[in-house]
């Protein structure tokens, strides 16, 4: 992974917290979640070469199955970082098939991004995601993908986001062309718009200029409306900005700086009242850089995340299992979302859920199928550790007993009206993941001892 071109993930350890996005990429089949992931890690300059689906040489597909049909079937955690801050993916499957691995990582991301096929809308696996998202209260973006394709239509998609997932859609930006004739995205907020170089072959190369009265009248005519309808919908949302907008600006909102529009954005995408909506395609290279930028002006922070337990941990260790993966050479790969404290390697730590005492041998920043091994993590970051044989899915970690029942104590002492039911472990247990039921059963049995090892393996895996 490390060479002259690309960058090192040890760049930047340990991020301050408010630069930190824990994120989801979240679709329907097809909706182009895996090839936009790619297109990320290539422009943030992680990878040399863009990865395609069709080809089987993607990034997060790393497995032979999933290369072999072109679908993603199980979750894939990269970490990458975009000025300045640092960003923890996680590309999901699209598939109904794999609910699960769609529902352990929602539970610990702070934000997420959806993708629509712009010529379908919303379709039946967006609803279930959706459904999913609302549930953990994640604050989401939309992204309307394969905006050249034949048929793609961004009012309709945008209409579908309104009717069928009853959210009120803020338009950030429009799309220049449709289909075939589409060229690029006009970005409502700065009244700019961004085109890419047809002779690019990657899409590193696109001009944001100002829309001029003199060169795109029509263009910036729609522009102006849009700003002013955005304006609108965000001032009925958000009570600071409609004092400000009726205050400072109500003769002319073309005054209003787009800094005050954007911070705005945020509250109102954190308060989950309403949606960001971007375009692009990211099979053609367009629109990924400010669907990137957009993730870091708009999702949240760790911080920017209301979580009741940390004020029992008082700055003590706090981690949650989402996800148990099984490497031949390493063992149990436990992904851990730490929530308050360090992890280091050599640490050992509590396991509220099965009561024992495990010690974490490695350290490892996650980068789909390949590691890099770190001295120390802080709050809000995913890690991988190593050395954890007895943790499963939806554990919670700490960093000793003593700091479980320590904890167990403020909850009680603060709460003790809300939580007089529940005893001490249960107040402290984060919630985990709630398994749906199977919709099909096998029994897998080796045809001789001798090929016993290799089904062994293979069962952990389907489990």
């Amino acid at each position: 992974l490390i060479g002259n071109d690309i960058k090192s993930l040890r760049s930047i350890i340990n991020p301050p917290i408010a630069k930190i996005r824990n994120i989801g990429i979240m679709a329907h089949i097809d909706a182009g979640k895996t090839t936009t992931t790619e297109r990320i890690l290539y422009y943030s300059g992680y990878t040399r070469s863009l990865g395609d689906v069709d080809d089987g040489d993607t990034v997060t597909d790393f497995m032979a199955q999933e290369r072999e049909r072109g679908i993603t079937i199980q979750s894939a955690a990269v970490t990458f970082d975009w000025k300045g801050y640092r960003v923890n993916l996680i590309d999901t499957p699209g598939h109904v098939d794999f609910t699960l691995e769609v529902e352990r990582c929602l539970r610990v991301l702070d934000g997420a991004v959806a993708v629509f096929d712009a010529s379908a809308g919303v379709e039946a696996q967006t609803r279930t995601v959706w459904r999913q998202a609302d549930k953990h209260k994640i604050p989401r973006i939309c992204f309307l993908n394969k905006m050249d394709k034949t048929g793609a239509s961004f009012n309709y998609a945008v209409e579908s986001i309104r009717e069928k997932l009853n959210a009120k859609p803020l338009l950030l930006q429009l799309p220049i062309g449709e289909a075939k004739t589409f060229q690029g995205v006009v970005d409502v907020v700065s009244k700019e718009k961004l085109l890419w170089n047809p002779n690019s072959d990657d899409g590193k190369d696109f001009e944001r200029k100002p829309l001029l009265e003199m060169s795109d009248p029509k263009l910036l005519k729609e522009t102006t409306e849009a700003r002013n309808a955005l304006i609108e919908q965000v001032a009925d949302l958000d009570d600071e900005f409609a004092d400000l907008v009726l205050g400072e600006f109500s003769e002319n909102f073309d005054l209003l700086p787009a800094e005050k529009l954007q911070t705005a954005i945020h509250r109102v995408t954190l308060a989950q009242t309403a949606v960001p909506v971007l375009c692009g395609s990211a099979l053609k290279n367009k629109g990924v850089q400010p669907l990137l930028d957009a993730i870091t002006m708009y999702l949240p922070s760790p911080e920017e995340r209301n979580y009741e337990f940390l004020q029992w941990y008082k700055g003590d260790l706090c981690a949650l299992a989402f996800k148990v993966l099984h490497d031949k050479q390493r063992g149990p790969l436990v992904f851990m979302r730490i929530y308050s404290g360090t992890m280091k390697p050599q640490l050992a730590v509590h396991n509220i859920n099965g009561n024992c005492t495990e010690r974490i041998s490695r350290l490892l920043l996650p980068f789909a199928d390949q590691h890099i091994e770190i001295p120390s993590l802080t709050a809000g970051n995913i890690a991988l550790t190593v050395g954890l044989k007895h943790t499963a899915t939806g554990d919670t970690i700490v960093s000793s007993k003593a700091s479980a029942v320590a904890a167990a104590r403020r909850a009680e002492g603060q709460g003790e009206e809300k939580h007089r039911r529940n005893n001490e472990a249960e107040r402290l247990l984060l919630a985990g993941v709630e398994i749906p039921e199977p919709v099909f059963f096998c029994t897998i049995e080796p045809p001789s001892v001798a090929k016993q090892p290799g089904t062994e393996s293979l069962v952990v895996s389907i489990n």
